[in-house]
């Protein structure tokens, strides 16, 4: 778990009191991208992230590395703080300047997935249909 909470319970709740961090939620794509894979894959895909993104000592463009949309990861990486080095720091107490250690990896990626989780049970936002494209008549969005 994080340094800085005793539990992901009390970590989520910290975050739900950040205007920021509570603002994000898993797009339609992302929530179906997210149903139809098993949890290896997912903690695989956040673990190799976070390794390639925030895990060395001093990231390539730390604090912009991560995007803001394309994977459930990268939201979820916002939603908890550990986007960049300078949140990881602020949100868990894991200090920069140094590669995070594999047990930090695992941790990390299970907090994540545990966002995902939580943010599957909430109602799926609408799916956004723009200019030109047309809904399917069978869409339950």
């Amino acid at each position: 778990m994080s340094q800085k909470f005793a539990s992901m319970d009390e970590l989520f709740e910290a975050l739900s009191h950040s205007a920021f961090r509570s603002k994000f939620r898993l797009s339609y794509a992302d929530r179906t991208y997210a149903e139809t894979r098993n949890d290896e894959l997912l903690k695989k895909h956040a673990k190799e992230i976070l390794h390639d993104r925030i895990g060395s000592a001093h990231p390539k463009n730390d604090g912009k590395q991560t995007p803001y949309k394309g994977h459930p990861i990268f939201t979820a990486q916002h939603a908890t703080g550990c986007c960049c080095r300078g949140c990881l720091y602020k949100w868990h107490g894991i200090d920069k300047g140094r590669e995070l250690t594999e047990e930090e990896l695992n941790n990390l990626s299970d907090m994540i997935l545990e966002w995902i989780h939580r943010d599957l049970q909430k109602p799926a936002p609408r799916k956004r249909v723009r200019k030109g494209e047309t809904l399917d008549l069978f869409d339950q969005n």
